[in-house]
C-alpha cells in the first residue's frame, strides 16, 4: 500500500485510535486479513467470521510486525477501531485509489473473468507496473484488499468484480471507480439467485453505468445482452469478438493438435497472429477482451499478440494441464463450474483428446435454481455428442442428472457411471486409467473435485520415484 500514517488512516475510516504510542507511525506493508500473511509494516484487518474471529490474533500479528489492527473493538495492541470493519476497509481503498496515478480497469462477466484478468495482466505488465486481482478475490472484501496492494509505482490496476445480486457491482465501483470497464458475457452462473439472464445483465451492466464520459466500455459484440449495454454508458464503446463489426476481432480461428487456440488478431491499428498457450477455443474470447483493453491503453497489435502468445495460467485449478510420466494427461479445471464453462471445458477435452481415450469427471453446478435439472442433463448429453469416452458423474442428485442426460442421449450403458464422492472417483480411475488417457476434472468449488486431480498426479509422482529408486 502507499504509505499512510495511523492518524491518516483513522481519519479516512472515521475510527478511534487505541494503544497507539505514536499516531504518526506509518503502514508501509500490505493490508491483510489472514494472520499468516502479515509482514513488517502491515495493517491487519480483523474480521469476525463464522468460525474464526480475527481479533483473537491481534497480539500475534503485532508481534509478527503489523503496525496496527483495523478492528471493531479494542484489542490491547495498537488498533484503529471502527463500527464496521468492512465499510472501513472500503473507505480506505477508495482513499488510496484516489491518490494513485494508476488507470483502473474493472471487468465482470458470468464466465471467464479470472482467465481474462490473468491474460490482461500479463499483457499490460509488459507496458508498465500492473497490480491485479489474485485468483477470484473479487467481492466486497477481496476487491479493496487488491486495490490497497497498489503502490506509487502502479500504473494499471486491474480489478475483477463478481456479483450475486443487483447492486453488488454498483457498490464495488463506488469503492474503486474504474476508467475502463470490460464486460465479457451474460451467462447462467448464479441464475438461481438472480432469477434470469435479463436480471444478470442488469447487474453486470452496472459496471458500464459507472464509467466516466472520458472512459471506455469494452463490450462483447458476440453476446446480445452485453452489446446492448452500449446504451447504458456515457463512455466510449469498443466492441470485441468474432463478429464482423467488432473493433477488435479474431479471424481464422483454429485449434492446434494440442487443443490450443490460434487466430489472427485484428485491431484498428493492424493485425497479427496469435497462438495461445491455454487450452480450449473459449479462450479466444478471453484473449480478445484482453487485447481490446490493451489496444485502448495504447499497445500496438504486435505487442499485444506477442504478449498473448507467451501468456500462461496464473490462477490455480483453471484448465491446468499436466502430463504424467505414463502419458496420462490430467486437466484440472475444478475451481468452479457453470453451464457455459462446463461446455467449454468439454469441448476443450474433445479437442485435446483426438485419437485418445477421454474421461470427463464432473460434479454438480451450483446455484442454478429451477434450471438445475435441464442444465445438468444438457451437459451430460453434450459429453456424448462430443464423443467423450467415459463420463464419471460425482456426487448426489445433480450428478445423477448428468449421468441420465448422457444415458438418454446415446446408449452409453457402462460408458457413464455415477459415483458418490471424490474418493470413489479416485478409486475408479486408479483401476481403469490407461497410458495416453486424457482426464478432465470439473465441478463447482463445493464438490472438492480438485482432490481427484491431486490424487492422480500424486500417484504418478510416487510411481516415478519408485521406478527411479528401483534402477
Amino acid at each position: 500500500m502507499i504509505a499512510l500514517s495511523l492518524a491518516e488512516i483513522a481519519t479516512v475510516v472515521g475510527g478511534q485510535t487505541y494503544d497507539i504510542p505514536d499516531p504518526a507511525v506509518q503502514v508501509t506493508g500490505p493490508v491483510v486479513r489472514d494472520s499468516r500473511e502479515v509482514e513488517p509494516g502491515s495493517l491487519f484487518v480483523a474480521f469476525v467470521g463464522e468460525r474464526v474471529d480475527g481479533h483473537d490474533y491481534a497480539a500475534d500479528v503485532v508481534a509478527a510486525g503489523a503496525v496496527a489492527v483495523l478492528a471493531s473493538r479494542p484489542v490491547g495492541v495498537p488498533a484503529v477501531v471502527v463500527d464496521d470493519v468492512q465499510a472501513a476497509l472500503g473507505a480506505l481503498a477508495r482513499h488510496v485509489v484516489e491518490r494513485l496515478g494508476a488507470t483502473l480497469v474493472a471487468l465482470t462477466g458470468s464466465v471467464g473473468k479470472t482467465s481474462s484478468k490473468d491474460l490482461l495482466a500479463q499483457v499490460l505488465r509488459r507496458k508498465a507496473p500492473t497490480v491485479f486481482t489474485p485468483g477470484s478475490f473479487n467481492n466486497e472484501i477481496g476487491l479493496p484488499l487488491t486495490a490497497l496492494s497498489a503502490t506509487d509505482e502502479t500504473r494499471f490496476l486491474i480489478l475483477e468484480m463478481g456479483a450475486r445480486g443487483i447492486g453488488h457491482i454498483r457498490y464495488l465501483t463506488g469503492l474503486t471507480p474504474p476508467k475502463i470497464g470490460l464486460v465479457l458475457n451474460v451467462g447462467t452462473a448464479h441464475i438461481g439467485e438472480f432469477g434470469g439472464r435479463e436480471q444478470i445483465a442488469v447487474a453486470k451492466g452496472e459496471l458500464v453505468e459507472s464509467l466516466p464520459a472520458d472512459g471506455a466500455a469494452i463490450l462483447n459484440a458476440d453476446d446480445p445482452l452485453v452489446r446492448a449495454m452500449a446504451s447504458r454508458t456515457k463512455a466510449r464503446v469498443l466492441l470485441f469478438g468474432e463478429s464482423d463489426d467488432a473493433d477488435v476481432r479474431a479471424e481464422n480461428v483454429r485449434l492446434t493438435e494440442n487443443g490450443q487456440p490460434a487466430f489472427t488478431l485484428h485491431t484498428p491499428s493492424g493485425c497479427s497472429d496469435v497462438t495461445l498457450r491455454l487450452y480450449g477455443e473459449h479462450h479466444v474470447s478471453n484473449a480478445l477482451a484482453a487485447a481490446a483493453v490493451a489496444h485502448e491503453l495504447g499497445m500496438s497489435v504486435d505487442e499485444i499478440a506477442l504478449a498473448l502468445s507467451e501468456a500462461g495460467t496464473l490462477s490455480r485449478w483453471r484448465m491446468e494441464v499436466t502430463e504424467r510420466p505414463d502419458g496420462v494427461t490430467v486437466v484440472n479445471d475444478a475451481y468452479n463450474a457453470n453451464p457455459e464453462s462446463m461446455r467449454a471445458a468439454l469441448r476443450a477435452l474433445a479437442a485435446m483428446g483426438k485419437g485418445r481415450r477421454t474421461w470427463a469427471v464432473l460434479g454438480h453446478m451450483a446455484e442454478l435454481g429451477d434450471e438445475g435439472l435441464a442444465e445438468h442433463d444438457a451437459v451430460g448429453r453434450l459429453a456424448v455428442r462430443l464423443n467423450v469416452s467415459k463420463l464419471v458423474a460425482v456426487g448426489g442428485r445433480e450428478a445423477s442428472w448428468l449421468q441420465l442426460g448422457a444415458y438418454n442421449e446415446g446408449s452409453w450403458g457402462e460408458e457413464s457411471v455415477h459415483v458418490s464422492d471424490a474418493q470413489a472417483a479416485i478409486d475408479l480411475l486408479r483401476n481403469e486409467l490407461r497410458p495416453g488417457d486424457v482426464v478432465l476434472v470439473k465441478a463447482s468449488r463445493s464438490v472438492g473435485l480438485e482432490k481427484v486431480a491431486t490424487a492422480l498426479l500424486d500417484d504418478a509422482a510416487v510411481s516415478s520415484e519408485g521406478q527411479v529408486s528401483g534402477r
